[in-house]
């Protein structure tokens, strides 16, 4: 089977609006698994005006469910990360170690808000950048300034900012104005990662496989594994990519 890595998910259990608890976490780590997940980077929400898992704590989380996964028997190795929604704070935050970054690398995982102005996404990216870290942008295809003037992805990967696109909007289960939008930037390889945002066991699982074998059919192995491997695994040894 394809191996592929996680860099976005909700499995850490009763920290965020994805896994409720230890049971659902376990059975969305089997799920993973099943879909040639090797290794998951876990990235509970880290929000402004939010009750949010400190670094040391979101290490300690992790280590606990990774010795459940252990017990039964589930070979998916386990990081620790946030998906951080930037505000005023991120930078300074940043600066003072209070957000994970992907697997303690260089490289952070960043969301906005859905009707941010291309202009204030640029600008975010930039303070990222000037604190010192490699902005990996979540679920591009949700911000509707940028689905409305695609040009802009190539602009932001141009400054050095990475893109992440969900699986479920390749696959269309976002309508198909997002998944035209996401086969064009895939078609012009300005898609560097490919991840689940999994919340649960049923509407939002873990599954990449069918994701990875249409990538693969459609753009080429060399790129799906790209996408799905090689530069996640950049990513855990916080290497360019």
């Amino acid at each position: 089977m394809l191996e592929s890595i996680d860099i976005h998910c909700h499995i850490m259990p009763g920290v965020d609006d994805g896994s409720r608890d230890v049971e659902t976490s376990l059975k969305m780590l089997k799920i993973a698994e099943k879909n040639g997940i090797t290794h998951i980077i876990l990235t509970p929400h880290h929000k402004p005006m939010h009750h949010n898992v400190s670094p040391q704590h979101n290490e300690v989380y992790k280590d606990k469910l990774q010795q459940q996964a252990d017990e039964l028997g589930i070979k998916v190795k386990l990081y620790s990360g946030n998906e951080i929604y930037y505000s005023d704070e991120t930078q300074t935050e940043l600066e003072q170690g209070k957000i994970c970054t992907l697997a303690g690398s260089d490289y952070v995982l960043v969301e906005f808000h859905p009707t941010n102005p291309y202009k204030a996404i640029h600008n975010a990216i930039y303070q990222v950048q000037a604190a010192g870290f490699i902005p990996i942008i979540a679920h591009v295809e949700r911000y509707s300034d940028i689905v409305s003037h695609p040009a802009y992805v190539e602009e932001l990967v141009d400054m050095g900012c990475l893109i992440q696109v969900n699986a479920s909007s390749i696959m269309g289960k976002y309508g198909f104005g997002i998944k035209l939008f996401v086969k064009k930037l895939l078609k012009n390889r300005l898609v560097h990662f490919v991840a689940t945002d999994a919340h649960d066991t049923q509407k939002r699982a873990p599954e990449l496989l069918e994701c990875r074998n249409y990538v693969d059919r459609k753009y080429g192995e060399s790129y799906g594994k790209r996408i799905f491997y090689d530069n996640p695994v950049a990513v855990l040894k916080n290497e360019t990519l």
